[in-house]
């Protein structure tokens, strides 16, 4: 049965009624749909526009739905043209001709765009609590593991961090994400139920009703703006692919660091691959994986973009196709923030090998600069000596810190013997960011 045909002489042709079906993604929608539905025939009751009687038997019709469909005794599936239709229609089957009352003063336009927006809050709640998740991850794999490492600029060696410094770069940026989808969450909490097609209805409804049933802080404002809005499906991809840029740099360190010429973590086995004709290989594919599907939800948010840059208002059928593009990105970002967690929560971090390429780094010049620089030397001309000595040490194959007094003195006769405590790489980090992790 289509919700729609009584001005139409021809039947749809078989190749377009494929074509325009979207039960195959919008199914996805059930709950959301079958709850908006039950909300609004408690509003249609409260307005007297349906009895007590026709609201419970259409009521437990929906629930008898919904309880079928999740127990699998009803499957989504059959020559139905979308989600609402294969409810609509069940329900007729199994309340009669009330079930036909269903659909009064609402239209599709409003009610999927009231489907649409009950489950983007809930999927973008349990990103957060994934988001959340991986963060207490962080915050331990920092906490077991407060080891000296190199800091890079240029993938060069730098200055001297902690593992515990570096992870923490991601956990704040997980913070902002979450913030990003938090407020996007915020901004989205806005009920269309009630916009019907465009402009209304001529019942007496209570939209302010239908919005607190359903969980929202009020209607939307603009019946226009209500039924055409997919700002908050687009703003929701921004922050995953947000989200997923900062785990693909993630990702990209931990491939880095796994590798032999770094070799500073150990990717535990069940988050690892092997070749199959390479036998000594570990390959890192989970995080590869990360790094690779974060081009899928890029595509998700331009995809989108795109489709929505040109329609006029209010609903086109083009804006159908924000279903499929933003569920799969929603699915990629959640097995995504799930299995950095996994792989985090294993990781083994190399301690020796790391503070070994700290000593081979000269990651304390600069503090050695900053000595000289304390003992009344122009920085410019600091940066100069230690430079040198840089060089010299590397004809020495040696570190700045394991040099005598007597050799750094042939440089500038401002070193005493003070110097190699303030160029230990402990004390480098008193000074600087150990007093940011308290």
């Amino acid at each position: 049965m289509k919700l729609w045909g009584g001005r139409f002489k021809k039947a749809e042709n078989k190749l377009m009624e494929d074509f325009n079906s979207s039960l195959s993604f919008d199914r996805t929608l059930y709950y959301e749909d079958i709850q908006g539905s039950i909300a609004h025939v408690k509003m249609l009751t409260k307005c007297g526009i349906l009895t007590e009687e026709e609201c419970e038997a259409i009521k437990g019709g929906l629930n008898s739905i919904l309880s079928d469909i999740e127990n699998e005794t009803l499957l989504i599936e059959g020559d139905y043209e979308d989600i609402h239709s294969f409810v609509e229609t069940n329900l007729i089957q199994r309340i009669g001709q009330v079930g036909k009352k269903l659909h009064t003063a609402r239209s599709r336009n409003d009610q999927v765009a009231v489907d649409l927006r009950l489950y983007a809050k809930k999927k973008a709640f349990e990103v957060v609590e994934n988001i959340e998740t991986l963060q207490s991850v962080m915050k331990t794999l920092g906490e077991e593991n407060n080891c000296l490492m190199p800091g890079y600029t240029h993938l060069q060696r730098a200055q001297v961090v902690t593992f515990k410094h570096h992870i923490m770069a991601y956990y704040n940026m997980l913070h902002r994400d979450k913030k990003r989808v938090l407020n996007a969450i915020e901004i989205l909490n806005e009920s269309p139920l009630g916009c019907c097609a465009l402009a209304g209805t001529t019942y007496n409804t209570d939209r302010a009703f239908t919005a607190s049933e359903l969980g929202f802080k009020k209607p939307v404002d603009n019946f226009l703006d209500g039924v055409s809005d997919r700002d908050y499906v687009i703003e929701l991809l921004s922050c995953f692919s947000i989200m997923m840029m900062h785990l693909s740099r993630l990702s990209e360190e931990l491939i880095l660091w796994s590798t032999k010429e770094f070799d500073f973590i150990q990717i535990d086995d069940e988050f690892s691959t092997g070749s199959s004709i390479m036998p000594q290989k570990k390959n890192p594919d989970a995080a590869e994986l990360i790094r690779g599907k974060t081009g899928r939800v890029y595509g998700a948010l331009m995809s989108l973009l795109t489709t929505m840059k040109g329609i006029p208002l209010a609903y086109n059928k083009d804006m159908q196709e924000d279903k499929e593009q933003f569920f799969n990105a929603l699915d990629t970002v959640l097995s995504c923030l799930k299995v950095m967690s996994g792989m985090l929560s294993t990781l083994k971090i190399k301690k020796e090998n790391t503070f070994n390429a700290v000593k081979k780094g000269f990651l304390n010049a600069t503090e050695a600069a900053d000595y000289l620089v304390n003992k009344g030397m122009p920085f410019r001309d600091a940066h100069k000596v230690i430079g040198e000595i840089v060089l010299y040490c590397e004809e020495k194959d040696k570190a700045i810190e394991d040099i005598s007094l007597g050799e750094l003195k042939n440089f500038s006769e401002l070193f005493a013997e003070d110097v190699y405590e303030f160029i230990d790489y402990k004390n480098t980090l008193d000074r600087g960011i150990k007093k940011e992790l308290k």
